[in-house]
């Protein structure tokens, strides 16, 4: 009787060991997911300051082409 007790703890043990290892493979997973999401973030924001200061001086640009051609406002 006693061996049959010790059989079904360790059969629930390594059940529960199982699931453990499956949450700790998927916990690592979700990781390495959740750090290419905030690489690919973070090159987000790189390319819109690259383009916010390209904007800037084609804004510039275009003040002086106007001003040249004495379209802008003085």
């Amino acid at each position: 009787m006693a061996e049959s007790i010790d059989n079904l703890v360790l059969e629930h043990l390594c059940h529960i060991r199982g699931s453990m290892d499956r949450s700790e493979q998927r916990l690592d997973d979700l990781t390495l997911r959740v750090g290419r999401i905030e690489t690919n973030i973070a090159r987000i924001h790189v390319a819109s300051a690259e383009h916010s200061g390209c904007f800037d001086r084609l804004e510039a640009r275009v003040a002086r082409i106007e001003k040249r051609l004495d379209l802008a406002d003085a």
